[in-house]
């Protein structure tokens, strides 16, 4: 039991500062208003905020970071100063597992590839009083489900899919590292106060329908964009019934909706999880104040006075759902799909399914896709795909182990991958993936972006839940129907599938031989922290040069991006994850993915110097050489997807100074702010057309750069033409003074 005497001592308080909140604000209250009003930094809750419009500072009571973005987090650390973390927080080695072969080999290659960096995350875990939890440990979000998340808390972590936590009640939300650094360093964190989505849950779930079908069809709904700058709070009678693992699903997946986090009540469903996970003094604890860990009586009684937007959704009535390809919002119920591939020219044949990752690969879904596997055995069916299953822990994986499912999976021909995020990262080494076929896999992971998988730009990824994906995988067959079609066996009889079953905790209990956790040391200031100057996975960070107070002029176009930039096209993971630890080195695969609007190409743009076309990042080295400022312009919802900084770093390091989009993911627009970049947006969003491949772009008023007053953007084209760009901005003071110095955090360490 993690963290016992914090949890008692924001217990004891968190009634009393509801109920102050619900003074202030006069009315009921939302579960999720009550936990951010618990968390002010300063302590009791003084003052109303204004929902997107405030921004308020939080003291969450935990920090998590995996391993690929902790690099640069704790290199940003280290020049605080600080001698200890102030809250609790842990390192969660889960990215830097190749898939390959299958757990034991992929696990021992890993360890060898990447010792230099394990021991460097050890070495600064142990300097400064971080939790570390071993390669093979498991994927961040489930041991944080299993072990530290908690009803009303609050957490930050260095991952989109933080927002995991929000299954166990919990406000958990992404961010980049910098943001991490402020919790860390004792400093209060600052959000814009979020607009809130109420998700009303009726009815119950059956057959083949399951929670990842609720947001699967939620993202359907809100869109990519639909969620930014909001919660999302489930509730109702149907949210009531599901596990707190599948609850867990549905808020993982909010990141591919843009929300700042999702959350649910605190119900027996937790209470239960939280005892199956052997910690019943915080679920006493829970039970104390249960009446408090969820939104008001009248809230749910009348949601629509009480949330900015309403969706309801009978689960009763709710088809299981395939959502994709390449984004995880096409949403398309099972019983349309088949259609769907056949009047998309979508591959037919399936290649690949692929279970488990952060969002399915609980006990539950793992038993609930061994049924289905038990059927194939049983009736006789020959799998027609490859299938892989990655365990989302090493105590999910061990009792699995145990009660015998993976060997059913392994009897069908599925291969068992480490307990890491492997495939769902692009850490998936697939064969023949080079050659670029066109080809269909389906997976119960969370995002299908082109290439996110296996590097292949044709590779066509599709979302369902685990034991849709299963059922597909035994089928071989994209237009197979699980719920209502045959299948032919290996004696030639038609067969049908049957529903799916499962259980939500095992009844022998969890079990685990070694859980891979490391506890922080009591005093680690004798301890040093080497870094070669030889590394190439590794460098130390100098900081960034502050703003001189003048307007930016002469600038260049580097790129004007067409349509959808995630931070994947931004700053690519797969074999670039090696990197995360070294600025300069991956700085390499600046924008490499983005598509340049002049000519729909990727990492082909126009050397403004020299007349000539080549990759981005060779073309931004040559800009910085010669001294020039260059401008990204960028389409709606630039930045969607991973928290990774390193999209903000990047362009930072290599002399870019603003981006100029449609609309920004939240994410991303604050990891802009935090390392000093010019994050603006098109006032008029038609402007965005305006933008030429040789344009010269001046700041007019950049010198009066002030909350709320838009800046003006002379665009200066070759003909000589010039077009005045109204830019909107969202900085406060605080953040207008993150510019100034250059980022947050030289303006940290000089009031340090």
């Amino acid at each position: 039991m993690f963290d016992l005497d914090v949890i008692q001592c924001f217990y004891a308080l968190f009634e009393r500062r509801v109920n102050q909140a619900r003074d202030i604000l006069g009315r009921p209250l939302t579960f999720a208003e009550k936990v951010l009003y618990s968390h002010l930094s300063d302590g009791d809750p003084s003052q109303e905020f204004s929902r997107g419009e405030s921004y308020v500072e939080l003291s969450p009571d935990r920090v998590a970071m995996q391993d690929a973005t902790a690099q640069m987090a704790l290199l940003q650390f280290m020049m605080t100063g600080k001698d200890r973390v102030a809250v609790p927080s842990t390192v969660h080695c889960d990215h830097l597992i190749q898939a390959k072969t299958g757990a034991n080999m992929d696990l021992a290659a890993a360890k060898d590839a990447n010792g230099e960096v394990y021991s460097f995350l050890e070495a600064v875990s142990n300097k400064y009083g971080i939790g570390f939890w071993k390669p093979g440990a498991g994927i961040i979000h489930q041991v944080v489900l299993e072990n530290y998340a908690f009803p009303g808390g609050m957490m930050i972590g260095t991952d989109s899919h933080t927002v995991n936590a929000g299954g166990l009640g919990m406000i958990a939300i992404g961010v980049g590292g910098a943001d991490a650094v402020d919790v860390m360093a004792g400093m209060p964190w600052e959000l814009r106060f979020p607009k809130l989505i109420g998700v009303k849950l009726t009815g119950e779930l059956g057959g083949w329908t399951s929670a990842k079908d609720v947001i699967l069809k939620v993202a359907g709904i809100l869109t990519v964009r639909g969620g930014t700058g909001s919660i999302v709070e489930y509730f109702g009678s149907g949210a009531e019934k599901l596990s707190c693992t599948g609850k867990g699903t549905i808020s993982n997946m909010g990141a591919e909706i843009g929300a700042t986090t999702s959350v649910f009540g605190y119900d027996v469903k937790m209470g239960e999880y939280l005892r199956g996970t052997e910690r019943n003094e915080l679920a006493d604890l829970a039970d104390g104040i249960s009446e408090h860990l969820r939104g008001d009586d009248d809230v749910y009684a009348r949601p629509e006075k009480y949330f900015d937007q309403l969706i309801h959704i009978d689960l009763s009535e709710l088809e299981p759902h395939i959502n994709g390809p390449f984004t995880p919002d096409l949403a398309t119920p099972i019983s349309k799909f088949a259609d769907a591939v056949l009047k998309n020219d979508w591959p037919r044949k399936l290649d690949v399914g692929l279970i488990g990752s952060c969002t399915n690969s609980s006990y539950e879904d793992i038993t609930r896709s061994a049924s289905i596997a038990q059927q194939a055995l049983d009736k006789n069916l020959k799998v027609k795909s490859e299938f892989t299953v990655t365990p989302g822990s090493e105590q999910v994986r061990y009792t699995v182990d145990r009660d015998g499912y993976l060997d059913i999976f392994k009897k069908i021909g599925g291969v068992v991958l480490a307990n890491a995020c492997g495939p769902c990262i692009g850490q998936w080494a697939r064969h023949g993936s080079e050659k670029q076929e066109k080809n269909s896999i389906i997976t119960s992971f969370n995002r299908n972006f082109a290439k996110r998988n296996d590097g292949n730009p044709n590779t066509h990824g599709f979302v369902a839940s685990p034991e849709i994906v299963t059922a597909m995988s035994i089928a071989g067959d994209l237009c197979f129907n699980p719920v209502m079609d045959l299948l032919e066996n290996e004696d030639g009889k038609q067969v049908r599938l049957d529903d799916p079953s499962g259980i939500d905790f095992p009844i022998r209990g969890f079990a685990v031989e070694e859980n891979g956790y490391q506890p922080p040391t009591e005093n680690g200031r004798d301890i040093e922290v080497i870094i070669s100057p030889e590394s190439e996975r590794l460098q130390l960070l100098v900081p960034f040069e502050p703003w001189d107070g003048q307007n930016m002029t002469g600038m260049n176009l580097l790129i004007k991006t067409m349509g959808k930039c995630t931070t994947d096209h931004i700053s690519m993971a797969g074999p670039w994850l090696n990197y995360r630890g070294h600025l300069d080195n991956i700085s390499n695969n600046l924008l490499t993915g983005a598509v340049n609007y002049f000519n729909e190409q990727t990492n082909h743009i126009k050397n403004q110097l020299t007349g000539e076309y080549g990759p981005v990042p060779d073309v931004q080295r040559m800009y910085k050489a010669a001294g020039i400022q260059t401008i990204v312009v960028g389409d709606e919802n630039f930045g969607e997807g991973s928290s990774r900084e390193h999209a903000a770093m990047e362009p930072r390091h290599l002399g870019v100074r603003a981006i100029l989009v449609r609309s920004f993911a939240r994410i991303h627009e604050t990891n802009l702010k935090k390392q000093g970049m010019l994050a603006l947006t098109f006032l008029n969003k038609p402007d965005y057309n305006l933008i030429q491949e040789d344009d010269i772009f001046d700041f007019i008023d950049l010198d009066q750069f002030v909350p709320k007053k838009p800046i003006k953007l002379k665009v200066i084209h070759t003909d000589g033409s010039v077009d005045l760009i109204q830019c909107h901005h969202s900085y406060n003071e605080s953040q207008i003074d993150w510019f100034r110095a250059g980022s947050a955090l030289n303006l940290f360490r000089s009031k340090s």
